[in-house]
């Protein structure tokens, strides 16, 4: 379960969709990089979605940051992200992104 809790989770949900969860279950995620090197490992929770307009479904986790801040993502189940390990992915990608600009 993340560190953060199921609570903090779904708060982080509301804020960044706009829309509330329900807690279905914990997956244990490990992305590997094409090496073989570990790149990410940890719980994604997987919450329903209800009143979101294009997602039934979201992944949910925490890391922590400097001191005893927190990082939240919450990525939506949509075409491309149909798993917490896409969503994982998906993160990775999109912080590689957006250090290179």
């Amino acid at each position: 379960m993340d560190q953060a809790g199921i609570p903090a989770l779904i708060d982080a949900i509301r804020h960044l969709h706009d829309c509330g969860a329900t807690h279905v279950e914990t997956v244990h995620v490990e992305e590997k990089a094409p090496t073989g090197e570990t790149v990410w490992t940890g719980d994604v929770e997987v919450f329903d979605l209800v009143g979101h307009a294009k997602a039934k479904r979201a992944y949910a986790w925490s890391e922590a940051t400097t001191g005893a801040k927190r990082r939240f993502f919450a990525v939506l189940h949509v075409p491309a992200v149909e798993s917490p390990a896409a969503a994982v992915r998906a993160s990775i990608l999109a912080d590689a992104r957006a250090a290179r600009n």
